[in-house]
Parts: structure tokens; sequence; C-alpha cells
């Protein structure tokens, strides 16, 4: 009967527990946006992909389409906020409008600020750019030759997710299977240092899966997104070599809750989970930088009500 209990418990649990445990027992701390968080070192949630199962919350409703869109962006390698603008995509403009106001001294609403980024490309590229943020890293980081006259030239830049399909697909033994964010070189240049910062895969009897370290997350609104979107990536990339999605286990640095979070985090406490939504993949393009929004479709999503909450700058 215990074992049969075990089995029982929903996969969510995992999450809302962890939720608890920082909000009641975590180290009310000072950070770089001067709001605080309760924080904890060191997490770790594991999720089965099999069947089609994604680790999607059901106590409150997560946009999975605005991740997903982020996740096809940052397979573009692009850097500009433009494009998900365009798409209604909020998540980054942030960053941005933070930037703007305080280099400009204008002292312009988000709303027009992001407005003007989809009027005006030229707008748009002088303020809408974030630095080489995660998809830059992944499909183009940068490399540079050593000339015979001492001085440095810029390479051609590799293309790590692309390096990794193909490592996947010939060398699936391989403990290289790694895609890394964290370019010590470009920190400074970067509008956010990258949170999820290191995938390593791992095949096993036909199945690929995944370890995620996310070095610093916000439990509250980060995480759902994160999870979505990791777990999306190694769907994408078990349907492209051939394997089946395995287990997705994700391991945060500095796992935190932000104090103006309190009624989220109270009220999502309050809720149970339910449902096993899936994710289905409506077909299989050329190349892992070939899928568009309308190849996923989720099944059997009915979520509780979005619970709002102000994203830390």
């Amino acid at each position: 009967m215990a074992s049969a209990a075990i089995h029982s418990i929903h996969p969510e649990h995992q999450y809302l527990n962890l939720m608890r445990q920082i909000w009641e027992s975590g180290s009310q701390r000072e950070d770089r946006t001067g709001i605080g968080t309760r924080s904890i070192a060191g997490a770790m949630l594991r999720y089965d992909l099999a069947d089609g199962a994604m680790p999607l919350l059901t106590t409150k409703r997560v946009y999975w389409k605005t991740a997903t869109r982020e996740m096809l962006w940052f397979l573009t390698g692009e850097t500009n906020i433009r494009p998900l603008v365009l798409q209604g995509v909020k998540i980054w403009n942030e960053w941005p409008h933070d930037r703007y106001v305080k280099e400009s001294g204008e002292d312009v609403s988000l709303e027009e600020f992001v407005q003007r980024i989809a009027d005006d490309e030229d707008f748009a590229t002088r303020w809408g750019d974030l630095g080489p943020v995660y998809g830059k890293q992944w499909v183009d980081w940068p490399t540079y030759r050593y000339r015979k006259d001492g001085l440095y030239e810029r390479g051609k830049g590799i293309n790590q997710v692309a390096d990794l399909i193909d490592s996947l697909t010939n060398n699936p033994g391989s403990r290289r299977h790694i895609l890394e964010g964290w370019n010590v070189a470009e920190l400074d240049q970067m509008a956010l240092p990258p949170c999820h910062k290191t995938y390593q895969f791992h095949v096993a009897g036909g199945r690929l899966n995944c370890m995620l370290y996310q070095r610093s997350c916000d439990v509250a609104l980060g995480l759902p997104f994160n999870l979505w979107s990791a777990a999306l990536l190694q769907r994408m990339i078990a349907q492209q070599v051939g394997l089946e999605p395995g287990e997705l286990v994700w391991m945060g640095g500095d796992v935190h809750l932000y104090m103006n979070h309190e009624h989220l985090i109270t009220e999502q406490l309050t809720r149970e989970p339910s449902g096993a939504p899936t994710l289905e993949i409506t077909r299989k393009p050329e190349t892992i930088f070939d899928y568009k929004i309308e190849d996923f479709v989720v099944h059997d999503y009915a979520p509780q009500a979005p619970i709002k909450a102000p994203v830390a700058v």
C-alpha cells in the first residue's frame, strides 16, 4: 500500500514542496534587485517525460505558448526583443526598458516603450537588444584566433546546438553532450547573465535524459517556464535524433522566492494539482532550427487561474 501511495503522488507536488520549503525555512537575503528574497542553496526536481508527459503546472496557468516562442527565439540566435514583441511575448521587455529610462533620461512607460519597439525598427535596433544572451551563446559562441603579430582575430562562431545534435547522433555514449550559456568573457555585455546555464544530455536504453543546472531560480515566476522550456528542448532534440524522451533532472543553485510574491505563494500553496497534460509535436522538421509554434499541441491541460506578480529586474 505504501508503494502504491508513493506512485500516486502528483509530480507537481515536487514543485509545491520546494516552494513551501523555501518560504518556510529559507534564509532571508538582500539581492541585486533590492526586493529581498528567501533562499536555499541547492535543490533537485525530477520528471519522467514518457508518453508525452510534461512538467506543466496545473495549480496556476502557465502560458506555455509564450515559453515555447521564447525557446524558438533562442534557437534563432536572435538577441533583440522585437521578434518577441511582434508575437506578443512580454517576458524580456523590462530589461531594455529599464536601460532606456536610465540612459536616455526619458520617463516613458513600459507599454509606450514596447510599442515603439514594435513600430520603429531603428529604435528597436538601438534599444531592444539584450546583448549576447542565451541564443547567441547557443548557436554562435564566439571564438578567437591568435595571430603571428600577437593580436587576436574573431574566428567562426560555434553552433553548440548543431554540434550537440551531431554528437548525440554519432556518439550517443559520450559524456560531453553539453549546451553551455555561461560565457565568462561576455557576461558584462548581457542584460541578464544566463540563469538556466548548463544542459547535459545522457542517452540510455533508447531514451534521452536531460540534466539542467540553473544557477539562479525565481521559483514563483521563472521556474514554471524553465521546466516547460527544458522539457520542450529535450523533446525536440529527442525527436531530431530518433530517441524517446526520458527523464528531466532540474538542479538549482540559488533557489529563491521574492518577498513581494507572498500573495502568489500563499494562494498557490492552497491549491491541489490535478490532471496530466501532454505535449504532441505534430511534425518532425528537417532540423532543430525549423520548428514553428504551430508544431506543438498540448492536450488535457485544465489549469487553475493565473496568479500575477511583478517581475524583479
